[in-house]
């Protein structure tokens, strides 16, 4: 009698009755509509997700966050089809995320392969660079991806080899699959676990090895060398993502790695003469963004597009924010004893590295950020007449003196600087980001003046005296290159590389090295991170 009711329902309401089903729980998959659609031919016609997928697009705007894959994709929208198999797709992946098939060696499951870990990996990824909240319970309450992830990087079976090879006085590898699980650790990180926890220190001496061997573990792919990167071709694989296969490649684990080493040193060894500078913000639960968490993330999904290209743009592209390192920052600069440092360059195993002493030195940056742009509003502040129909920036230079050709000169004004590359060519105009109308790139400018160049400026000091900086900004992939050259010139000048990892709230990341090196070779390097001062 029940199922005679239940059948003679309008298509409507059984929808309804099924969508209410399928969401009582939050978590997972929506598992208790099966015996509903399950009880006869009528119900599976109308309520499977094979006749229904408008049905199951609901469910997985209720279980996961839409919005910023809809803000993304802009006009070509995902259908309720695409919808409904990325929610299988989820649900397959969080499932062995869940019984953790996929973080150990030894599974014991057939069909454990590398493209079921790199599938895992990717989508969990993405959830994050999604994340507006949903994403993030589901990878956590339902997935139980930290212990996914402290399993895959620290147990002794760990898929990433990491704790084997170094035991076995190995460097531990450096792929695409083990870059997507450390932007995870990070993503994911919370400090306070890993507090009066005797195998902390073991988490922070692999971390350690990843974020110290500069050598070994590259803090750019395309090379830091080259300010517009030679084409790729054929060296990305597509992912899969909603509509289809996409090029996409996640930047290298350095910048993880080293946010998350310094983050856990700093918490451990927590004292009065450190909380000033020790703390590194978390962007992904950073109050201020409300709900929007995924904003944060806009230019690492900028990133990933734009790393997975054939070709790199030589104007900035949206990996980067323009305007978005203007301001004063604080933070510190890591360094190893040189000898050890010097003996890793000639072939000493990660050992060397794990038990050399890493020294902290505090610092403060005021940077001010300059844009050249597509079309100059205006010069009458400077007094300079210039035609700026077809304005190029200057070419690419030294890469150890952060891309400026040699001989290139700078000259600072009130909310503008006049760039020479030499007296025999017309000054460029770089406007201050505060005073600029921008937009990302000449593809969104919609009549705007668009930034084809981002100059750095500003100064600091440290214990080791006060500096001047200047630098640029690589458009492909928003990487942040700063000369360093301290005021007092015994200190000589220092190169800091790294990337603004999150936006609004996020944190410049990187390594320094010296300049003295050719700039194809490995120098001697040291890590650093910087937060906006609050």
């Amino acid at each position: 009698m029940a199922m005679a009711s239940l059948t003679s329902m309008p298509h409507e309401v059984l929808e309804h009755i099924a969508f209410f089903v399928a969401t009582e729980t939050f978590l997972g998959p929506p598992t208790p509509v099966v015996p509903l659609v399950s009880a006869c031919r009528l119900l599976n016609s109308c309520l499977s997700i094979t006749h229904n997928h408008l049905l199951y697009a609901r469910i997985f705007a209720h279980k996961y966050d839409i919005l910023p894959a809809l803000r993304r994709f802009g006009a070509q929208q995902p259908s309720p089809s695409i919808l409904a198999a990325e929610l299988q797709r989820r649900c397959f992946f969080l499932n062995r995320m869940r019984r953790r098939l996929d973080s150990l060696t030894n599974s014991t499951l057939a069909d454990n392969s590398n493209e079921n870990v790199r599938s895992v990996l990717w989508t969990a990824y993405l959830m994050m660079l999604e994340n507006d909240g949903k994403n993030e319970e589901q990878l956590r309450g339902y997935g139980r991806i930290d212990e996914w992830l402290h399993e895959y990087w620290f147990s002794e079976g760990g898929a990433s080899g990491s704790v084997s090879a170094i035991k076995a006085n190995n460097w531990p590898s450096n792929t695409e699959q083990t870059s997507l699980a450390m932007w995870l650790f990070w993503f994911l990180l919370k400090p306070e676990k890993y507090l009066d926890n005797a195998s902390s220190w073991k988490v922070v001496n692999v971390l350690k090895i990843f974020a110290l061997a500069a050598h070994k573990y590259n803090l750019t792919s395309p090379s830091w060398i080259e300010f517009v990167p030679k084409p790729h071709l054929g060296s990305s694989k597509n992912t899969m993502y909603y509509l289809g296969s996409h090029p996409l490649t996640p930047p290298p684990l350095a910048a993880p790695a080293i946010l998350s080493f310094l983050t856990l040193v700093n918490k451990m060894l927590e004292s009065p003469s450190t909380l000033g500078y020790a703390a590194v913000t978390r962007p992904s639960i950073s109050p201020s963004l409300g709900p929007c968490r995924s904003l944060e993330w806009e230019c690492e999904w900028g990133r990933c597009i734009s790393l997975g290209q054939a070709y790199f743009n030589k104007f900035l592209t949206d990996s980067y924010k323009p305007g978005s390192v203007e301001g004063v920052w604080e933070g510190m600069f890591t360094y190893t004893e040189f000898t050890a440092y010097s003996a890793l360059l000639s072939g000493a195993p990660p050992p060397v590295l794990e038990k050399s002493m890493v020294v902290r030195h505090r610092q403060t940056w005021k940077l001010r950020e300059y844009h050249l742009l597509s079309a100059d509003p205006s010069h009458s502040d400077s007094g300079i007449e210039m035609d700026s129909d077809n304005v190029d920036p200057i070419p690419a230079g030294d890469p150890l003196r952060s891309y400026f050709p040699t001989g290139t000169h700078i000259s600072e004004h009130p909310g503008w600087i006049e760039v020479r590359e030499s007296r025999d060519k017309p000054p460029l105009l770089y406007h201050r980001a505060a005073s600029a109308r921008v937009g990302a790139n000449d593809a969104d400018c919609k009549g705007q003046s668009c930034v084809l160049d981002v100059i750095i400026t500003g100064e600091g000091h440290s214990a080791w005296g006060q500096f001047n900086l200047v630098g640029r900004i690589r458009p492909c992939d928003g990487f942040i290159s700063l000369c360093k050259e301290y005021v007092d010139g015994d200190r000589g000048r220092w190169l800091y590389r790294g990337y603004l990892v999150g936006t609004e709230n996020g944190n410049l990341a990187g390594r320094w090295r010296d300049t003295l090196s050719p700039a194809e070779v490995p120098g001697y390097e040291g890590c650093f991170t910087m937060s906006r001062r609050r």
